[in-house]
């Protein structure tokens, strides 16, 4: 039996995740659930999958976990290790009894716990972005230097991983992800500055949280999944395309040299690839709806628009430059996502700030983790400040801080 540590219990891939290991019991069991401050879900994962150790972000939170567990009739002696913070999300990470994390946190909360676990020669099934956005040079050397295996949980990589067996790497000339497009594809580009975080939040295909909903708004999601790409498969930027598919149902699709085109496809539902990654590289029967061919239907292509949609170029550009780029472009979009759904800034504000903070920090060789960690607050501070000058915030008036942890 695989023993999963699961880093992002509470959010949407955490759940999904366990509802793969509740219809799975006889080949998944839990070691460690990790959360970030919902305490009240933990508690529920913890009574129901009983795992040896429950993490929550921050120390004050572990009573309020306690009270939650003897709430639902849980007995104090019946608690697992209660623990708090990144170091404590590492231990579990690493832990002997730990067959595969799954990395599913958002934000960089979650890169010094996944790099821990590549360091220790785990399976990772990563859904966290920020992970190789962040630190991709670093975290892949670690995973070809201590035998690690990474299994990307996101549909589009774990659809592009699918297709990738089907040929040699050399025999492939591109890649292609494909993006629904979100919720203004065929709004226009002068009316975006008008345009709500409850707009952009009502994304027409995936049920996400905020952030990542955000992102795909304002196709910042595409540029982090290119760059994540060109990590996991090997890719340089130029052979990665994007195309807009507001169906998305194609996943993603490898070309190679003899013109052949393999395409993944399938439902919209997680469960499919978080349970590819626990097993790859065996398949099993998975809980999703299957495609009725029988039903008429359309799928659309098309290339998506760089000029409303400044954040994918600014992706592109940020693998292109290489170092620290990826690492500040994704601290600057955090930054500016919260200062949108604030309401401190315009929807086209977040790109606006994202390239002024990639302007002003520059880009360098990160050596350690702890260097990527230093240029992600250095950003946060910049973008923080770049906000403020597009929102007109008085000097010294701090926008509300997004390092949820």
């Amino acid at each position: 039996m695989q023993r999963l540590t699961i880093l992002g219990s509470t959010g949407s891939i955490g759940q999904s995740t366990l509802d793969v290991v509740r219809r799975r019991s006889d080949r998944f069991g839990v070691y460690a659930l990790i959360a970030g401050r919902n305490v009240a879900e933990l508690a529920r994962q913890v009574v129901e999958f009983r795992p040896a150790v429950a993490i929550v972000a921050e120390e004050e939170d572990i009573p309020a976990l306690r009270l939650a567990l003897e709430g639902l009739g849980l007995a104090r002696g019946e608690h697992p290790e209660l623990a708090a913070g990144v170091s404590a999300y590492r231990a579990a990470a690493v832990a002997a009894e730990t067959d595969v994390l799954l990395s599913a946190i958002v934000g960089v909360a979650g890169l010094e716990a996944t790099y821990a676990a590549a360091c220790a020669g785990k399976r990772i099934g990563l859904a966290n972005k920020e992970t190789l956005v962040a630190a991709g040079s670093l975290v892949m050397t670690a995973v070809s230097e201590h035998g690690a295996e990474l299994i990307p949980v996101d549909s589009e990589h774990n659809g592009a991983h699918q297709c990738l067996r089907a040929g040699r790497r050399g025999e492939v000339t591109k890649l292609i992800l494909t993006a629904s497009g979100g919720p203004f594809r065929n709004t226009p580009k002068e009316a975006l500055k008008e345009v709500s975080p409850e707009q952009a939040l009502n994304h027409p295909t995936w049920k996400m949280g905020q952030r990542i909903t955000i992102d795909s708004a304002t196709l910042m999601n595409k540029g982090f999944e290119v760059i994540e790409a060109c990590w996991l498969f090997d890719f340089p930027a130029d052979e990665v395309e994007v195309v807009v598919h507001p169906q998305s149902t194609v996943h993603a699709m490898v070309e190679y040299n003899d013109g052949s085109v393999i395409a993944q496809v399938c439902a919209t539902d997680m469960r499919m690839p978080i349970q590819y990654a626990l097993t790859w590289p065996e398949r099993l029967e998975a809980p999703v709806p299957r495609l009725d061919w029988g039903e008429a239907r359309t799928w659309e292509f098309t290339a998506p628009d760089l000029e409303k949609f400044p954040l994918l170029r600014l992706a592109y550009e940020a693998q292109a430059a290489g170092g620290t780029a990826g690492c500040v472009l994704n601290a600057a979009d955090e930054v500016a996502v919260e200062a949108f759904l604030a309401r401190r800034l315009s929807f086209p504000g977040i790109a606006e700030v994202v390239e002024e903070t990639l302007s002003r920090a520059g880009t360098r060789a990160a050596e350690s983790i702890e260097d990527v960690l230093a240029v992600d607050r250095e950003a946060r501070r910049i973008a923080a400040e770049v906000a403020e000058e597009r929102a007109g915030v008085p000097a010294g008036v701090a926008l509300p801080s997004v390092h949820k942890g």
